[in-house]
């Protein structure tokens, strides 16, 4: 008795694993809205701090102890190029000065080409915490 049913039971294997099941999934067009949503929310908040600022590039021009030098050359980027914005940042014992507000690298090394033509000591691209407000259908 058993060796039938241990035969049956091998004929019904063998010619079940050669039927092909089709499964069809239908599905709200919303859920890939919602997922494609989702995508861009996590790569904003990948690029947050903990204080909720944005992390980025600027493009530090030089790093001095004289502060009137440092303010002279925040007054020469600003003339130059007056859609960046310029930052002064002490950090004892030297002044530094940045430029920009970058979210992606080849922008701020883009900058840092032209920068690099009119200051020879040392235009470098640094991390930093920038201002940046992105839009609403901004994709990365």
């Amino acid at each position: 008795m058993k060796i039938i049913f241990s035969f049956i039971t091998l004929i019904l294997l063998t010619f079940n694993t050669h039927a092909k099941d089709t499964i069809i999934v239908r599905k709200d067009y919303r859920l890939d809205l919602l997922s494609q949503r989702q995508i861009i929310i996590n790569k904003r908040s990948s690029m947050l701090t903990s204080t909720g600022q944005y992390k980025g590039f600027r493009i530090q021009v030089i790093s001095t102890r004289d502060r009137e030098k440092a303010f002279s050359i925040k007054t020469d980027l600003l003339n130059k190029y007056p859609e960046e914005k310029v930052y002064v940042m002490f950090q004892s014992p030297n002044f530094k000065v940045r430029i920009g507000n970058f979210v992606k690298r080849e922008d701020a090394e883009k900058l840092r080409l032209q920068l690099n033509k009119t200051f020879t000591n040392g235009v470098f691209i640094v991390d930093d915490v920038i201002d940046y407000i992105p839009p609403e259908d901004e994709e990365f």
